[in-house]
C-alpha cells in the first residue's frame, strides 16, 4: 500500500452513511482524511458536494479525492468541470485499478446503491495503491489534459497567463503569483519581520553529530562500482546519514548498506534538470522501488529563468509526489550559481507549494556551490513551512561546513566528507 496519504472525501445525503463508515477505515490505514460534507441525512445537492471534493486535490491541499452518492455518475460529470482533475465512477476492483494506471485519475466516485461497504473498501484500496507509471499511459493522460487546457487558452485568449503551455495539470492563480512576487520582494528588501527567520546555526559541531548531517556523495560521470562500494563502506565507518549516488548506483549501494543505518539517496535529473517532469518522476519511482530512501531532483532551471512558473511547479511536484507514495524524502536542487536572487526565493516558494522537504543549493556540476549567503536567503524564505536546507557544492572542509550549519543549513552534501568529520575530530 501507498505511503500515508491525505484524501478528500465527500458524499450527497444518499452516500451519508456509506461516507460516515469509509472514514474510520480510511483512517485505521494510516490516512490522514478531510471531511467536505454533508453531515447529515438531509437532502443536499451533490455537485456543491462534488465540487469542494475536486477542488481541494486541484489545488494540491489533498492527494486524492472520494466522492460518494447514490449512483457516483453525477458526482464524476460535475468533480470533471474543475481544473486538474480526473474523476472516475467505479463498481470493482478492474475498473478501479485501470482507472488509476490508464488514465491517471485522482477522484473516485462511488454509488451507495451500487456498492456494499466491504466492496467500497476494496474498491478504494486498488484506487489508491496503484499508480499511472507507464510512459504510454502517461502520454494518454496528458492528451486528456490539452483538452482541457486548450479549451482554456480558446477562453481566455492568445495573451493569457502560460497559454502556450501544454503539460501541467497544477496551475498558479494570479493571486498566488501576485502573492509569491511580493513575497520575493519583501525578502529581497529585507523588509519582512525576522520573527519567523530561523535563527543561526551553531558554530561547532561535534563529528557524531556533524557526520548524521552529511550526504556522503559520489555523482562524478565516470564513478565505477569500485568508487561506490568504496562511498559505502566509508558512509558505515563514519556513520554518515546516507549516501548520494546516480540512480543507477542505487540497488549496489542498497545492497552494500543493507544491515546498516546508513541511507540511500538519489539524484534524479541531474544534472541539467532539462527533461520533461514525467521523466523525472519515472526516474524518482523506480530509484525508490529499487531502495532510495531520499531524492534529489534537479528543477529545470531554463522554464523557472522563462518565468514559466507553471512547469516549474509542475515539475517539483511530480517527483515529491512520487517520494510521497514511496515514503523517501524529496529535496529540490535549485542551481543557485545560474539564478538571481529573486529566482531563487521563487524556487523556493514553489519547492513549498509543492510540498517537498528540502531545498537544495546546487549540484556542484555547473558554475559555482554553495554560499553561506545563499543558504541564509534560503532558510528565511523556507522558515514558514520549516523545509530543511540542503549546501551542497564546494564544500569541502569542517570550516566550510560550519560556515553553511551557522547560515541555516540543516544537511551537508560532500565528497570530501571523510576529511570533513576527521577534521572535526580533530578539533574536538
Amino acid at each position: 500500500m501507498k505511503s500515508p496519504l491525505h484524501i478528500a472525501i465527500g458524499s450527497d445525503h444518499g452516500g451519508f452513511d456509506l461516507k460516515q463508515r469509509l472514514i474510520p477505515y480510511l483512517q485505521s490505514l494510516g490516512h490522514r482524511v478531510s471531511d467536505c460534507g454533508t453531515d447529515s441525512k438531509d437532502a443536499v445537492d451533490y455537485p456543491v458536494i462534488a465540487n469542494a471534493v475536486a477542488t481541494k486535490v486541484s489545488e494540491g491541499k489533498c492527494d486524492v479525492g472520494i466522492i460518494v452518492d447514490g449512483a457516483g455518475i453525477g458526482s464524476a460529470m460535475a468533480a470533471n468541470k474543475v481544473a486538474g482533475v480526473r474523476a472516475a465512477a467505479c463498481y470493482n476492483e478492474a475498473l478501479a485499478r485501470n482507472s488509476r494506471e490508464h488514465n491517471g485519475a485522482n477522484v473516485l466516485t462511488l454509488g451507495s446503491g451500487q456498492t456494499t461497504l466491504s466492496d467500497a473498501q476494496s474498491i478504494i484500496s486498488t484506487f489508491i495503491g496503484n499508480d499511472c507509471t507507464e510512459l504510454r499511459h502517461q502520454r494518454r493522460v496528458d492528451l486528456i489534459m490539452d483538452i482541457e487546457r486548450d479549451r482554456l487558452r480558446k477562453s481566455s485568449g492568445p495573451d493569457s497567463l502560460n497559454a502556450s503551455r501544454k503539460g501541467p495539470d497544477v496551475d498558479l492563480s494570479p493571486q498566488d503569483i501576485e502573492r509569491i512576487a511580493n513575497r520575493v520582494k519583501d525578502l529581497l528588501s529585507g523588509s519582512l519581520p525576522t520573527a519567523g527567520a530561523p535563527a543561526s546555526g551553531p558554530t561547532h559541531v561535534d563529528a557524531v553529530s556533524l557526520a548524521q548531517m552529511i550526504d556522503h556523495t559520489v555523482l562524478k560521470p565516470d564513478a565505477s562500482r569500485s568508487d561506490v562500494e568504496k562511498l559505502c563502506k566509508e558512509a558505515i565507518e563514519h556513520n554518515f546519514f546516507s549516501v548520494c549516488v546516480n540512480s543507477t548506483w542505487v540497488p549496489l549501494a542498497r545492497d552494500l548498506l543493507r544491515n546498516s543505518p546508513v541511507k540511500v539517496c538519489a539524484v534524479v535529473g541531474f544534472p541539467l534538470g532539462a527533461m520533461p517532469p514525467q521523466i523525472k518522476a519515472l526516474e524518482a519511482r523506480k530509484a525508490i522501488r529499487e531502495g532510495a530512501k531520499e531524492i534529489d531532483m534537479v528543477i529545470n532551471v531554463g522554464a523557472l529563468k522563462s518565468g514559466d512558473t507553471k512547469l516549474v511547479l509542475e515539475d517539483i511536484r511530480a517527483v515529491v509526489e512520487a517520494c510521497k507514495d514511496g515514503r523517501a524524502l524529496s529535496k529540490v536542487i535549485l542551481e543557485n550559481s545560474l539564478l538571481t536572487d529573486a529566482e531563487k526565493v521563487l524556487a523556493c516558494e514553489l519547492s513549498m507549494q509543492a510540498r517537498a522537504d528540502y531545498v537544495k543549493t546546487s549540484t556542484g556540476f555547473s558554475t559555482g556551490g554553495a554560499t553561506a549567503e545563499d543558504i541564509a536567503l534560503m532558510a528565511r524564505t523556507v522558515a514558514p513551512k520549516k523545509l530543511g536546507v540542503k549546501a551542497s557544492g564546494g564544500v569541502r572542509t569542517y570550516d566550510d561546513a560550519m560556515k553553511m550549519i551557522a547560515a541555516g543549513a540543516t544537511r551537508i552534501g560532500a565528497s570530501s566528507s571523510v576529511k570533513i568529520v576527521e577534521e572535526a575530530r580533530s578539533r574536538s
